[in-house]
């Protein structure tokens, strides 16, 4: 039946709804494009006899197989642009590297959407104010500008902004600037302590 080929695809993107990326799936959209051409090349095939011998009857023919080559390109669309969603929400969360697990996952295309994304993304906020402004720093707005961190692996000196030298041990406990351990706490060396 027309469409089950395309309706694959969006129970698959609908089980990848928790922000994980399942793989491309090259072979489903592959047979959704042999599928809408065959529907074409058919309606072609009929407007084509229906001009030469006059038979009228074929155009609901016509009108099914077009409805059908709509909501495939509706379907595989919303697949594509759902998939470049995920991949521009990882964006923001893991930062300008993928995880392997994840990049594995992309097709080539989608690996040079990210590229040309992160691309212009790093452009604009360089573009913003005198140094730039990295705007993936605080991804909600800080309620305090200091706040209290413990070191959950051995990270070794880090120094701060205005030159001071701490020791990351692991298990110890400071008090920093947000601005300034926010990339660690992204990355695990760190985890903010809520009181």
């Amino acid at each position: 039946m027309f469409g089950e080929k395309v309706l694959e695809l969006v129970q698959e993107l609908q089980r990848s709804r928790d922000g994980t990326m399942l793989p491309f799936n090259e072979d489903g959209v592959r047979k959704v494009l042999e599928e809408m051409k065959a529907l074409y090349d058919q309606n072609q095939a009929d407007v084509v006899s229906t001009r030469e011998e006059g038979q009228s009857g074929l155009f609901s023919g016509v009108q099914l197989r077009h409805t059908c080559l709509e909501r495939n390109q509706r379907c595989l669309l919303a697949y594509l642009h759902n998939r470049l969603a995920i991949i521009r929400n990882m964006r923001w969360e893991f930062g300008s590297v993928l995880p392997a697990d994840v990049k594995q996952n992309l097709s080539d295309q989608e690996f040079q959407w990210f590229t040309k994304y992160n691309k212009s993304l790093a452009s604009y906020m360089r573009s913003l104010g005198t140094g730039g402004l990295d705007l993936t720093q605080d991804r909600k707005p800080p309620k305090s500008l200091y706040i209290e961190v413990r070191c959950l692996v051995d990270h070794g000196e880090f120094e701060t902004e205005d030159g001071t030298i701490i020791v990351l041990k692991k298990n110890s406990q400071h008090f920093l600037q947000r601005s300034q351990c926010e990339h660690l706490i992204r990355q695990g060396v760190l985890e903010h302590i809520l009181s």
